[in-house]
């Protein structure tokens, strides 16, 4: 996947996920790439607010790249914690153009941003285990913080893919907005926040981002040794088959 950076005026960045064929799904390097991106702007004084969007009008991101490697030790853990901002203290504001649907690790990565606007076509899900894969990317920890315990735990255990109206209403996302309007609105939040008290904004994102982060690493060892006895059952190598060959699962 290529994953383009460019600045849309003085101070806002635009990061665009851009593999459209596979519905920019990441691979473990796109994870590495995008964790790269998040420093360079994080080091960035110039920088103040940052919007991601995904190439083309099908999907946000549809998550990790199941043809890709599927290992996962603790160097992987470490890339997407790089990558989805997992466990981060970040103080630059992020928004989320949901132009697609947003899947899997796109919902993880899509947790990590402060302002959501979806498009009406988008669908939102975290399909991990239906294809017995553990959702990797903070979403176990995340969900519920943001949108309460049972909205949380019937996206996680069903599967199921929810419409933007739906999102809009478990406040998954703040509003769903016209598809043609919707880079440009983000965009327009940007330069609002962009033009606000860095320093100030970024105080206020800060503690917002620590109070995540001292809520959620003590999880992380727990997710590790879960997810990798996801990994080692039989119902991992079934799932992952089954995916790729565009099949039902047998469990």
């Amino acid at each position: 996947m290529a994953i383009h950076l460019e600045r849309r005026g003085a101070h806002v960045a635009l990061i665009t996920l851009d593999n459209q064929p596979k519905r920019n799904a990441a691979s473990r390097a796109d994870f590495a790439e995008l964790g790269r991106i998040w420093d360079e702007l994080a080091a960035d004084d110039s920088c103040r607010a940052i919007v991601i969007t995904g190439a083309g009008d099908k999907a946000f991101c549809a998550g990790a790249d199941l043809s890709g490697d599927l290992t996962a030790g603790e160097e992987m853990s470490r890339l997407v914690h790089k990558g989805l901002q997992k466990y981060t203290i970040y103080r630059k504001p992020v928004i989320a153009a949901v132009n697609g649907d947003c899947i899997a690790g796109g919902i993880e990565l899509m947790l990590a941003s402060d302002i959501r606007l979806a498009a009406p076509t988008a669908r939102f899900g975290l399909t991990e285990v239906k294809w017995g894969v553990y959702p990797f990317g903070g979403a176990t920890t995340k969900l519920q913080a943001q949108i309460g315990f049972v909205h949380a735990m019937e996206l996680l255990l069903t599967g199921k893919l929810i419409d933007a109206a739906e999102a809009a209403r478990i406040n998954l996302i703040n509003r769903v907005v016209p598809a043609e309007s919707l880079l440009d609105q983000c965009l327009e939040i940007a330069e609002t926040i962009a033009a606000n008290s860095p320093a100030a904004v970024q105080a206020v994102k800060e503690q917002y981002s620590t109070s995540a982060f001292l809520r959620d690493i003590g999880k992380e060892p727990l997710e590790q040794t879960l997810g990798d006895r996801v990994r080692q059952s039989p119902d991992f190598k079934e799932g992952v088959a089954a995916f790729l060959g565009k099949r039902k699962p047998d469990y």
